[in-house]
């Protein structure tokens, strides 16, 4: 559990950690649009290497983005088996109604890089973000809903809060299991049911801890005079630089490449 790092925020004096966290957020949204248009290996290789490139310009080491994608691997994996059993043509193993095919192995390769980047994208926007940037990029991006009645600053610091008390609550849940296990608790033996109900003396105390941490959290802000975002100034005014732009014509070009290597591999079929 310690070596889960979704949500950390990594401090560094990259391109990409300077880059403006509304840029950063809207990027990533481009690269989940390019993610999902990309339908062949040729396109998603593009996808790979564009990723790749940032992760470099970040430098952020490979070891951490590799453990963003250890909690899913479960999801991933199961994707994979589920994808496995959609392919058509002729089938190369064939149980009862199931069959495998070759369209159905490289379906259930392709799903699983899929989510593996879509994992490592997002995981990049915490990585080079702190939570302040983070929660007034949402808030200004999101400020046409304001306009509707909707409280954009309480969505946007709901949100930061949640994904800054992730590696909270995993180095809680660490502590709980190291305590339990020094008064005879064995939560790696047994059958599956064993090993849930294991799983009781650590969930209670993690749930009471984490009502414990809201409510000083929420104390904290009232002593502070917390009330929201109205009329309130920020003490780091951002503004959009030559780099941001030059990322997003960067990104419209690269889906654009994905759009012709899609239909290039359309035509030579």
């Amino acid at each position: 559990m310690s070596e889960i790092t979704i949500g950390q925020y990594f401090p560094g004096k990259s391109v990409v950690h300077k880059m403006d966290a509304r840029m950063k957020i809207i990027l990533v949204i481009l690269f989940i649009v390019a993610l999902f248009l990309s339908e062949n290996f040729i396109s998603l290789a593009l996808v790979v290497a564009v990723l790749a490139a940032i992760i470099l310009a970040s430098r952020i080491p490979f070891k951490t983005i590799r453990k963003s994608l250890k909690p899913l691997w479960m999801i991933i994996a199961l994707t994979a088996v589920i994808n496995l059993f959609y392919g058509s043509g002729d089938p190369l193993v064939e149980f009862g109604i199931f069959k495998i095919t070759l369209d159905g192995i490289f379906k259930a390769i392709f799903m699983s890089f899929r989510i593996s980047l879509l994992v490592v994208a997002g995981s990049m926007l915490t990585y080079t973000t702190s939570p302040t940037e983070l929660t007034d990029a949402i808030e200004r991006l999101c400020k046409p809903l304001k306009y509707i009645k909707i409280d954009v600053h309480t969505i946007a610091m709901i949100m930061t809060i949640a994904l800054r008390f992730i590696p909270t609550l995993v180095e809680e849940i660490d502590k709980i299991t190291a305590a339990q296990k020094s008064r005879g608790a064995d939560m790696e033996s047994g059958n599956v049911v064993k090993r849930i109900k294991a799983l009781v003396p650590v969930i209670i105390p993690l749930f009471i801890s984490s009502f414990r941490r809201a409510k000083e959290l929420a104390d904290a802000m009232e002593c502070r005079c917390y009330r929201g975002g109205e009329g309130r100034t920020k003490m780091k005014v951002t503004k959009l630089h030559t780099r941001d732009y030059v990322a997003f014509v960067l990104f419209a070009v690269f889906i654009a490449l994905v759009c012709c290597l899609n239909m290039l591999m359309v035509a030579v079929v």
